[in-house]
């Protein structure tokens, strides 16, 4: 195993067997070598398209871009790798990513410890629920103090707060503190032959 996967080593033996068949450690090296750079490149691409939108028109345009560019590219992250791409959160801003029942425990995991070496912890396990098995990345999405802490901390301008309510009726995405498990990305893969 390289380098770069030692740290997924302790979490990826204990996500095994919760909820589905056990995955052996070479599957789980496999899935986050998949799935790792999925999940690195939507981040990427999201921080780029908020970075312009706060250099063009501040945190409000930045909220308003993000209310749609984060969907469209989950959407085409999803064709381009064939898994399913998105993020959650038990603390969501918009109720279509709060944190599925199924994927509560292994969350739930990642809030409790959401950065490991430095690193956004990991979760991946299979499960067998539902129609189709399939096999879940789990990455944190750790808050960072700027500029998430604009939209996200504990002290948001009330202007900003007023747009956020405006477009998110129901937020809860607000509150956290530097280094706090704000949400995670799913990457989530079909099983193959099933």
């Amino acid at each position: 195993m390289n380098a770069r996967l030692m740290p997924f080593a302790a979490l990826l033996l204990a996500a095994c067997g919760q909820g589905g068949s056990e995955l052996t450690a070479a599957e789980q090296a496999e899935i986050a070598a998949r799935s790792a750079p999925v999940a690195v490149q939507f981040q990427q691409r999201l921080k780029t398209r908020l970075g312009e939108a706060l250099a063009s028109g501040g945190p409000k345009t930045a909220v308003s871009v993000c209310k749609e560019a984060a969907p469209a590219i989950a959407a085409m992250m999803s064709e381009e790798s064939g898994a399913e791409v998105r993020r959650i959160s038990a603390f969501h801003r918009n109720p279509d990513g709060g944190v599925p029942g199924s994927m509560r425990r292994q969350y739930n995991a990642l809030a409790s410890d959401p950065v490991v070496d430095g690193k956004p912890a990991t979760r991946i396990w299979r499960d067998d629920a539902g129609p189709a098995p399939r096999i879940h990345y789990l990455s944190a999405i750790p808050m960072q103090d700027q500029p998430c802490s604009t939209c996200h901390g504990t002290d948001i301008d009330p202007e900003l707060q007023a747009h956020i309510d405006e477009l998110y009726p129901d937020d809860l995405a607000t509150g956290f503190q530097p280094g706090q498990l704000r949400g995670a990305l799913v990457v989530s893969w079909p099983v193959e032959g099933s």
